[in-house]
């Protein structure tokens, strides 16, 4: 049901949805993907609507519309003590503040990064619970979603560091501290380091959202695997478990990506704030 958008032989193709598409005669899905009903190939760019895409887009409303009511109830409580949504969105942010940003980002900068440390483990907590609901996908169990939260997190973490020590201060810190003659080997162990901690946040999320559904599904085939209902209740009750254990771990794992972040970004101002505390 969702669009499908093609870009092929420099023209775009736009459909309702992949029913649609086939009705068209012009593409075909074949082993689960799209391509030319003439010449069976692929067409040279698709632009469709994923289920993940849709489901993020879920939690970007979902989110949007959650912080605007909460907004509205601050403004109309004034000095009041907060309740409700207000209370809840409240307690986030002190709790993502005074526990992740501020004990590990040096500075100005914490002020200034707080809204994207909230905004990311708001974001992945409503994806993971997305994905619990019944016929919900999780979003963040697919390598794409993961990595470009990774590549978000480079990208911020190094512009801020720049932006707080300055180009050059930047440079130095690439040599971890030792001096000038040992540059030829820290410089690229500095540099591999920058690309594996994303990668590695990458990757620790992507598995672990993975594990728990690949576990729900091991328990489900074992049915069919013994051919039985007589182990029925004892897979319902580890499946329940299970998912009674995913939604701990659907908090969890976006507190430790939301915590690496900071960390990763407080080692990478921290020489500059080092360089500060001296001047003064």
């Amino acid at each position: 049901i969702l669009p499908v958008i093609l870009y092929d032989e420099g023209e775009f193709h736009f459909y309702s949805s992949r029913s649609s598409m086939e009705e068209s005669g012009e593409y075909i899905t074949e082993h689960h993907h799209i391509v030319n009903a003439s010449s069976h190939e692929a067409p040279d760019l698709n632009l469709s609507v994923t289920n993940m895409v849709a489901f993020q887009w879920m939690a970007m409303i979902f989110l949007g519309i959650v912080v605007f009511l909460a907004s509205s109830k601050a403004k109309k409580s004034g000095s009041k003590a907060p309740k409700g949504i207000h209370n809840l969105i409240e307690s986030i942010v002190v709790f993502i503040r005074d526990d992740i940003v501020v004990p590990n980002i040096p500075g100005k900068a914490a002020g200034r990064l707080l809204p994207y440390f909230l905004t990311l483990f708001l974001f992945i907590v409503v994806l993971n619970l997305i994905g619990l609901l019944p016929g919900g996908h999780t979003a963040t169990g697919t390598i794409g979603v993961t990595a470009a939260l990774a590549i978000i997190a480079f990208l911020v973490i190094n512009y801020t560091a720049i932006r707080e020590s300055g180009i050059g201060a930047w440079f130095h810190h690439l040599l971890g501290g030792a001096p000038i003659w040992l540059a030829p080997l820290m410089i690229p162990i500095e540099i591999a380091s920058m690309f594996i901690k994303p990668f590695s946040l990458t990757i620790r999320l992507f598995a672990n959202m993975v594990a728990g559904h690949t576990v729900l599904f091991s328990l489900m085939g074992l049915l069919f695997l013994f051919q039985t209902l007589l182990i029925a209740p004892a897979i319902v009750g580890f499946a329940t478990f299970i998912n009674l254990l995913e939604l701990l771990v659907a908090f969890l794992q976006a507190y430790i990506f939301t915590m690496l972040t900071a960390i990763f970004g407080g080692l990478a101002m921290g020489e500059h704030s080092h360089e500060n505390e001296h001047a003064h």
